[in-house]
């Protein structure tokens, strides 16, 4: 794959994402990455680590690292294609620093785009978090036509960084991963000091990587406790809701003839039945598992998927899953932002495996028990 791999870090204001990525600019680590930062970034480059430096209105800095540092006043799309048609012998990946109160889902949006997706992969999005501030931000609530930006930025990470440790108990912490991982069960979660992470933390995460959607899945739906302390695939045509085995990988979703019947996506209210692990904190974005033994019947899924899309893919913030489809060999695994879905068929079932599908989603006012409804209804009927 050569397309040049993205991280996105992002990190509500304090946080200690700046110093973070300082980290990342000053420490001998042996990668080449080009950290893009925004004009109003905070990062203050000491000259004696520039190489370096090209005046322009884009500023882009060598630093003796290797590393690259641009600053970005024009578009971020202007300079990355800068980036690779200048400088592309100088990098390997791409890391972009969003501001304090940026949402992730636009940037997100644009790297999985049909025509971006030729020249750059989105490797995953890393969030910073204030382990001593984090539950004031998420406590000043969140609606549709208000988010919380702590609240989604959680919501769409990969890996999460629990920075400033040294500053809260351990049984607050305990508490705090415990709210956190009831928001995004499919995340990592590490402990930091100061912003000290491994670089390989924060650099090959494979958050959008189909490979690795089975251990993410697994990870999320027995109770996510993935983090560490201190230190012939034809792919899957959904433009209209449905698994067909045919060339095509993301596309928008476009479900105005979904069928409605049996149960399936019952969402007229979405004050029931939610599932806050949590139990003090009612965060209006939160993780639902779902998991159910034997096979289901494509057509159901399909109709399911594409009426759920339809109603409700602005809710959905990610979602993967593995599927067992009547029928087929192979387990079906599949990923999606939003309306953008990508999935195709991946390892065979070896013979007297138990064949198990399971889903994960990640989304705003999710109705856990209609959502078990609608999967359940595409198990095969006896």
């Amino acid at each position: 794959d050569k397309r040049i791999p993205i991280t996105v870090l992002t990190g509500f204001l304090g946080s200690g994402k700046t110093t973070t990525l300082n980290n990342m600019l000053t420490k001998e680590h042996g990668r080449r990455v080009a950290i893009i930062e925004n004009e109003y970034g905070e990062i203050d480059i000491d000259s004696k680590l520039v190489n370096v430096t090209e005046n322009s209105e884009d500023t882009i800095m060598m630093l003796n690292n290797g590393c690259l540092c641009c600053t970005v006043r024009g578009d971020l799309i202007d300079m990355i294609f800068k980036l690779y048609e200048t400088r592309r012998e100088d990098f390997d990946h791409v890391m972009i620093e969003t501001t304090g109160l940026a949402n992730p889902a636009p940037i997100i949006r644009t790297f999985t785009d049909e025509d971006m997706s030729q020249l750059v992969r989105l490797d995953g999005v890393v969030t910073v978090v204030d382990a001593k501030h984090v539950s004031r931000h998420l406590d000043e609530g969140d609606r549709s036509d208000a988010p919380n930006e702590a609240l989604e930025q959680l919501a769409y990470a990969d890996r999460i960084i629990l920075n400033k440790t040294d500053l809260v108990a351990p049984e607050e912490l305990e508490v705090l991963e415990r709210r956190i991982r009831a928001i995004n069960a499919m995340a990592s979660i590490t402990r930091a000091q100061r912003g000290d992470v491994p670089v390989d933390y924060i650099l090959g995460v494979g958050g959008y990587d189909l490979e690795r959607v089975q251990e993410t899945v697994e990870t999320a739906a027995s109770g996510g406790h993935s983090h560490s302390h201190e230190h012939d695939h034809s792919d899957c045509d959904h433009e209209h809701g449905r698994c067909e085995h045919e060339d095509g990988h993301s596309h928008e979703h476009d479900h105005s003839d979904c069928d409605h019947e049996h149960g399936k996506c019952n969402h007229e209210g979405h004050d029931h039945g939610h599932d806050h692990s949590h139990g003090l904190h009612n965060d209006s974005v939160s993780s639902v598992s779902l998991r159910t033994q034997g096979n289901l019947d494509l057509i159901e899924v399909n109709t399911w998927l594409g009426a759920l899309l339809q109603l409700r893919g602005e809710d959905l913030y990610r979602m993967k899953g593995i599927l067992s489809i009547d029928g087929y060999d192979r387990r079906f695994v599949f990923q999606g932002v939003h309306q953008l879905f990508e999935g195709h068929p991946d390892q065979l079932w070896t013979e007297g495996e138990e064949r198990e599908s399971v889903i994960v989603f990640i989304g705003r006012d999710l109705d856990k028990a209609a959502l078990e409804e609608g999967f359940l209804n595409c198990r095969v009927k006896a």
